[in-house]
């Protein structure tokens, strides 16, 4: 089926009662719906709106009406959201007619002709694997399968149907007759007998109708569908036309409309107890750097205390003289300057609008009914992010001592959006011409460019502004303007082995979870596991922080003082360890056409710049802290 596995996962592994309830309270976030539910009396009439065409082998999207399928009364499409549209979605109404708490056995919709560009449409369609999404009351299809793992048969639950299947025999059907399972939940205490819909599923199947004389519908039609799934399959090579029909069956539920959510979120077998192996693997990656950590921190200061007690011995003095040495170097402005502030503000903005997306998800503000939701969140919160990446970049570059603030102005609001923004815009092109709905229109386009330079460009230039005229951070040592020799460093001590390495431990921190967030975009499923994702997201900073402190305090005992940027890059690797990981991860996927690569890698640079500015700079912000700490705690004559 092409889909890939559903990684969906909620609950906790056994554990200490107490730790377990600490965990739980994040992990399990509470649902705001953010949608108020629709009450239906007894034969109301009951909207069934089409979606986008999805397939995971060529992830573009197109609409739901370029297979010859009935049309709507009126198959405009509905009001979208900023979110909405950068995810290609499209949803417009249909001619399915469903009425609350009526059955509906064989109904016809209606014949659409099917000439050879229909055909090689439908075969293409059901070669490249494309699935059918609809909604009703603002919840999917889901279709139900069976598969075997680990040797018993497991039920699956799937978001959307496929168009049609090709055989062995080299014959393709088309998915013409659906049976839709509606359930509903009615509250004994409403006096007005209304009811609020809980489930929508949908069971295709493809069917060559039989006609029979003595079986009219009200319109005239003679058609006759029981038994679906014993009839022969509808193979659109073999006619001229194709009938569409349908069933609708309700059945009343127990499940409460807050809940309803539940069975697309629920947690696939096994998948708790992957998660909870991985925080538990980060967890002793943290544990065992912060050990480290604390041991050079309490060694450094009870070097000092001897010294200051003249107790120390020679071969401690000595040491000691590695990084003290560098007093009069270590805050030397770096080669590039520029670009490492930028970088540094760039990456705690990502940082920033992280943080409140997590905070904002964990609280249940981010419904997965919003579709768009969470991207438009992550877009505005980016935006109005720009005030600290200007504070940030202006606060750290007063360090240098420099006054050519503008420059850095500048660079902080155009460089990395720019970068981004001009992928994406040359990625977009390449959708575009594949004539698909995930092609941004130019209108979008623009108003992006409006959030760029009419929000986030003045909020950076205020934050800039604040900054620099703040009172500039009080360095404990003054720096020569004659920079000192530098020994020769051991080869392992070169700083791409050493950047190389310190990136792994960062990445394979939150491996796993990149695994699902990447199996959520590129398999198109859901993914509504904040609570973990926080705690890994804890787990990198606490990781990325004593990571580039580690290192660096080894280069300072090396008596190499140009620590800047790779205290930057040696937690900023990790995005490059991110799109190694994609190269690998592109080879599981089932994407076969070029453009459909084009477009992976496209987005995965995206996703791997954007962590390589996340991780850095909370290494160099961490790295400057305990630098300025330990200089500043030493005496220096």
């Amino acid at each position: 089926m092409g889909r890939g596995h559903l990684h969906m996962l909620r609950g906790a592994m056994p554990s200490s009662q107490i730790i377990l309830l600490c965990l739980l309270s994040l992990t399990n976030a509470f649902y705001l719906p953010g949608v108020a539910p629709t009450q239906y009396e007894e034969g109301a009439r009951v909207e069934l709106k089409v979606n986008k065409l999805t397939s995971v082998k060529t992830q573009l999207p197109y609409s739901y009406y370029t297979l010859p399928v009935c049309t709507g009364p009126n198959s405009e499409i509905s009001s979208k959201s900023l979110g909405e549209i950068l995810t290609g979605d499209e949803i417009k109404s249909s001619a399915y007619k469903i009425r609350m708490k009526e059955d509906v056995t064989c109904k016809r919709l209606c014949t659409v002709p099917l000439k050879e560009k229909e055909k090689e449409t439908l075969r293409r369609m059901v070669d490249e694997d494309y699935w059918v999404n609809w909604i009703v009351d603002n919840l999917p299809a889901s279709t139900n399968f069976t598969r075997v793992i680990d040797g018993k048969d497991t039920p699956v639950t799937m978001v959307g149907f496929p168009v049609g299947s090709y055989h062995k025999d080299g014959t393709y059907s088309l998915n013409n007759h659906v049976t839709l399972h509606l359930e509903y939940h009615q509250n004994p205490n409403d006096k007005e007998g209304t009811s609020r819909i809980v489930g929508f599923r949908a069971q295709p199947y493809s069917i060559s109708q039989s006609f029979r004389d003595d079986i009219l519908e009200e319109n005239g039609d003679k058609v006759i569908c029981s038994g679906a799934g014993a009839l022969p399959v509808f193979d659109f090579f073999q006619h001229n036309k194709v009938t569409y029909t349908y069933d609708v069956v309700w059945t009343e539920s127990q499940v409460q409309w807050a809940s309803r959510w539940d069975s697309y979120l629920q947690a696939s077998p096994g998948s708790n107890q992957i998660h909870w192996f991985s925080i538990l693997n980060s967890f002793v990656i943290v544990l065992i750097l912060s050990v480290m950590v604390g041991m050079i921190l309490l060694r450094t200061l009870l070097r000092d205390i001897a010294k200051y007690n003249e107790l120390a011995t020679k071969e401690e003095a000595a040491e000691e003289t590695g990084w003290k040495l560098l007093h009069a170097d270590v805050f030397r402005e770096p080669p590039y300057s520029k670009l490492l502030v930028v970088s540094v503000g760039s990456g705690l903005q990502v940082l920033g609008m992280s943080t409140v997306v997590l905070i904002f998800a964990l609280l249940g503000f981010l419904s997965p009914a919003n579709r768009g939701g969470l991207l438009q969140s992550m877009m505005l919160l980016f935006t109005f992010m720009g005030l600290l990446s200007g504070y940030a970049a202006a606060r750290m570059y007063r360090i240098f001592e420099k006054e050519d603030i503008r420059k850095v102005m500048l660079l902080t609001a155009i460089l990395y959006p720019g970068v981004v923004f001009a992928i994406f815009f040359i990625l977009n092109l390449f959708i575009w011409a594949k004539g698909s709905t995930g092609a941004v229109p130019f209108l979008t386009l623009f108003e992006l460019l409006t959030l760029w330079f009419g929000i986030s460009v003045p909020l950076v230039f205020l934050g800039s502004h604040y900054g620099f005229r703040r009172a500039p951070i009080e360095l404990p040592t003054r720096t020569n303007k004659i920079p000192r020799g530098l020994p020769e460093q051991h080869w392992l001590s070169h700083p791409v082995p050493v950047c190389l390495a310190g990136g792994m431990l960062p990445f394979g921190s939150v491996f796993t979870e990149v695994f699902f967030i990447l199996s959520s975009i590129w398999q198109h499923q859901f993914y509504y596991v904040f609570g973990f994702l926080a705690l890994v997201m804890v787990i990198l900073v606490i990781t990325c922080a004593e990571v580039s402190i580690a290192l660096i305090y080894f280069q300072l005992t090396a008596e190499d003082y140009r620590w800047w940027w790779r205290s930057f890059f040696s937690s900023g690797s990790s995005g490059l360890m991110l799109f190694a990981y994609s190269i690998f991860y592109h080879s599981t996927l089932q994407i076969e056409e070029g453009v459909s690569s084009i477009l992976y890698f496209g987005y995965m640079i995206i996703m791997s710049l954007m962590l390589a500015l996340l991780t850095g700079s909370i290494g160099t912000v961490s790295s400057f802290i305990f630098v300025k700490g330990i200089y500043g705690s030493v005496k220096i004559d």
